[in-house]
């Protein structure tokens, strides 16, 4: 987490669980000392909530931000979380998630931090398939911004089910969205990028960013040989300025 800098504040950082219709969801939940200044849900890439997105969430909060990091997989068992070590194990899970639960999970995350840290503005961000999902959760009217970090603009075959919905479907109501990319991730082909660019045509409150030469997860996990630290420090500045508003 080299990439994003500390902030001034002091945090505190607890694991709860949320129960959310019956099923029992682990969250990180870091705020900082005093009052936060904005609220914003934390979606990880596809090998859950662990120890690097409990120091982003510290980290996010040292800005005076109130953080909710939600466990994706919530309804997989934990002994089967910790097994699956790769990503590959998995895309079978994606394939099984509904549309309904996972953005229910997010607005339930929402939810909390409006409760417990009194703030009145949320936004969402996510990683790979956390920006896939923050994408989606942008245009349900929960959130106020939103950050997608490389999240896939429709739905890859390996992950398509019944309950999935592509992203370009609703990107024309999304809230204000910034939307991030690498020029020679194949998981975001650039026609795509093009389609969103598309949508949000008139929409000077969404940007696409395309980082030219940058590979997928360039960004979060400063240990991936694909990271790219100028462009990922930039990028969290652009991130929190939207955060923050």
């Amino acid at each position: 987490m080299a990439a994003l800098s500390e902030g001034p504040f002091e945090v505190e950082v607890e694991h709860r669980i949320l129960v959310i219709d019956g099923a029992e969801v682990p969250v990180t939940h870091a705020r900082p000392d005093g009052m936060p200044r904005a609220g914003v849900v934390l979606h990880p890439d596809i090998m859950g909530n662990r120890p690097l997105f409990d120091d982003m969430s510290r980290r996010l909060a040292s800005h005076g931000l109130a953080v909710a990091c939600v466990e994706p997989f919530a309804r997989v068992s934990a002994a089967d979380r910790a097994t699956a070590t790769d990503g590959m194990s998995r895309f079978g899970w994606i394939s099984s998630l509904d549309d309904e639960t996972q953005l229910g999970d997010l607005s339930a995350a929402a939810d909390m931090l409006v409760v417990q840290d009194d703030v009145s503005r949320v936004g969402i961000v996510g990683f790979c398939m956390g920006g896939f999902y923050a994408m989606k959760a942008a245009a349900t009217d929960r959130f106020d911004v939103a950050v997608s970090f490389y999240g896939m603009i429709t739905v890859p075959e390996a992950w398509a089910g019944a309950q999935q919905s592509s992203p370009l479907t609703t990107a024309a109501d999304v809230c204000p969205t910034l939307a991030i990319f690498g020029s020679v991730d194949r998981w975001t082909p650039l026609a795509e990028i093009g389609q969103l660019k598309v949508a949000w045509a008139g929409r000077p409150d969404c940007e696409v960013v395309v980082i030219d030469g940058a590979d997928h997860g360039f960004v979060h996990d400063p240990d991936r040989e694909v990271h790219r630290s100028e462009d990922a420090a930039l990028l969290w500045s652009k991130t929190l300025a939207r955060l923050i508003g």
